[in-house]
């Protein structure tokens, strides 16, 4: 029978962000720990370390993940995207991001990284949501503070300014 060595790290490789960084992890090293500690991309945040809170929400080759959940050497291989994708350009807010700033849709901001990946997930699939779509989308996001009104009226301008930017492609 043969033993397999959990103190053994791991070579980890993936494109983060449109970049592509590695680092070494142990068997049991969770996504949330690689990313903060191993890698320096400190938007993803640790809430509830359950899967609940959402605080920790990335796309993981296009789709939603709760990295919480994710070992870091099930994304070798992987394209992730975290918050600090969803920028532009260095210093420029995303569409997403600047409706949330207009709408005051966060205030602590601990849970915003999370809800913004899983909205800009969402409002790419579908261009015009409805509010109970929305709120169904964040029933599964912990935010203390907000009340989430905010948030619904900034996912719905942004979903308007996207749906203008498509048409103004076209």
């Amino acid at each position: 029978m043969t033993r397999l060595n959990s103190d053994r790290r791991h070579q980890v490789r993936f494109t983060l962000n449109g970049t592509a960084v590695q680092g070494e992890a142990e068997p049991r090293m969770l996504l949330t720990d690689f990313l903060r500690h191993q890698i320096g991309a400190t938007g993803t945040h640790v809430g509830c370390e359950h899967g609940v809170c959402g605080a920790c929400t990335v796309h993981v080759d296009g789709m939603i993940a709760r990295a919480c959940l994710t070992l870091a050497v099930q994304v070798d291989g992987s394209e992730l995207r975290t918050v600090e994708g969803l920028a532009p350009a260095r210093g420029r807010l995303g569409i997403l991001q600047e409706a949330f700033r207009r709408h005051h849709a966060l205030q602590c901001g601990f849970c915003t990284a999370g809800i913004l990946m899983s909205l800009d997930h969402y409002l790419r699939e579908r261009r015009k949501p409805t509010e109970a779509e929305l709120r169904d989308l964040l029933s599964g996001h912990l935010c203390r503070c907000t009340g989430y009104t905010p948030i619904i009226r900034a996912a719905l301008d942004a979903a308007e300014l996207l749906a203008e930017h498509d048409s103004a492609e076209r």
